[in-house]
């Protein structure tokens, strides 16, 4: 379906379906602005930054005097001619920053005001404010899409779900824009409410989502019978190593048989974090490798002494991204887990953070990773051993069944069968 060509078609259904959803006050009393959406800036595109002491430094400076002479041959027009009489000139230059790195044509690559970028490093440790949902960028409809959905956030309250296509925020359609100007439309004050225009199974469904206080518990554990443990991780955040290997002991504790870690609408996150985890669950071996554009190497190794002992089942889907696909692949390459679901995203590069002196930065892509067979996934995924379409339909229902999550303890109680 074509998103791009169907505003008309909006606009005459009549018989449109509208679903509003109040959202729920949360009493925490906090008076915070941010919406949560903006970590998806890192979860998504992320596997590598890790905070202010990994960045890089440059100086701003000009490398084309033609390119600085027609900037201000342009800024001389604009104010002998436009009609505002006062431009705002720090939203100029903002613009400009931002063209130059859109320029480049990645859309993994970002500019960021100090505001932004201060608020993408605070995103990283696991607090967020607005709806609680993951954003990544739909790369076949040109529109931001829904990957994930936090547990007991405005967003699961109000029925939005993974895959939602967000076609217009308060109205303004998002065709073209970048996650950070789709962020910046759903932005807003604790307890304000946007309505945000979803395209779901080709239907435009219009959902009210009231904006609060989100924290985004990154690990959740239960044991099931048979001594199967679940663990799902939802993003790697620099919190994400502690709360696993809490959930891991307490698996162990519980009399754990075997484990399931579900990766589903996990967009990434953190290298450091993905590689701690990896370390507690691979045996001796590389982890992953990148290499820049001049070749150049660099290896993440695991030692071994902490491999996993039970049989594993690895839950993946199309939003499986960066670093949960550094953590399934190697799984999958070393032969010690099951990968049930479907392909996953399929980003097999990394992006760091460059501070540009003033707070500002850009974030650009540096380099690709490898698994240690040295796939590069990126553009085509990590595949399942075991392929299971999730049926929305019944998980979505009064039924509430996961049917991934049942083949995976299927999978599961077969490997420990075997064990045994």
């Amino acid at each position: 379906m074509d998103f791009r060509y169907n505003q008309q078609q909006k606009d005459n259904k009549s018989e449109r379906t509208k679903y509003y959803w109040g959202g729920i006050a949360t009493g925490m009393g906090v008076s915070l602005f941010l919406v949560f959406v903006t970590v998806l800036v890192v979860a998504v595109f992320y596997v590598g930054i890790k905070g202010n002491a990994n960045q890089m430094e440059v100086s701003p400076e000009a490398s084309d005097s033609a390119v600085v002479e027609k900037m201000q041959l342009i800024e001389e027009v604009i104010d002998k001619y436009f009609y505002q009489e006062e431009t705002d000139k720090e939203a100029m230059a903002d613009g400009i920053y931002k063209g130059m790195v859109s320029s480049l044509g990645d859309p993994y690559s970002e500019y960021y005001t100090a505001e932004e970028f201060d608020e993408l490093m605070n995103g990283i440790e696991g607090i967020y404010y607005g709806i609680g949902a993951y954003v990544s960028l739909d790369v076949d409809s040109g529109y931001a899409k829904i990957s994930g959905i936090i547990s007991g956030a405005p967003a699961e309250e109000a029925d939005v779900r993974a895959d939602d296509i967000i076609y217009a925020v308060d109205g303004v359609n998002t065709y073209g824009m970048s996650l950070e100007e789709v962020v910046a439309l759903i932005k807003g004050p604790e307890g304000t409410k946007v309505v945000i225009t979803f395209v779901r199974g080709g239907e435009y469904i219009d959902i009210e989502v009231e904006r609060r206080l989100v924290e985004a518990p990154t690990v959740e554990t239960e044991m099931f019978d048979n001594g199967i443990s679940y663990i799902q991780i939802t993003q790697f955040d620099e919190v994400t190593v502690k709360q696993f290997e809490e959930a891991l002991s307490e698996s162990r504790d519980a009399g754990m048989k075997g484990l399931i870690i579900d990766l589903r609408s996990n967009p990434g996150g953190s290298l450091n974090a993905v590689v701690e985890i990896a370390k507690r669950l691979l045996p001796k071996g590389l982890i992953v490798y990148t290499e820049d554009r001049e070749g150049n190497r660099t290896e993440y190794s695991c030692d071994g002494k902490k491999q996993l002992e039970v049989p594993l089942v690895v839950l993946v889907d199309g939003n499986s991204a960066s670093a949960s696909e550094i953590l399934a692949g190697a799984i999958k390459d070393y032969k010690i887990g099951t990968l049930v679901g479907t392909t996953t995203f399929g980003k097999g590069i990394v992006q760091q953070a460059i501070s540009l002196g003033d707070g500002s930065a850009v974030k650009l892509t540096i380099s690709t990773y490898y698994s240690p067979n040295g796939n590069n996934i990126h553009g085509v995924g990590v595949e399942p051993d075991v392929v299971c379409e999730f049926d929305g339909d019944r998980y979505y229902s009064e039924e509430a069944y996961d049917n991934q999550l049942e083949k995976a303890k299927e999978v599961l109680l077969n490997l420990m069968q075997t064990a045994n």
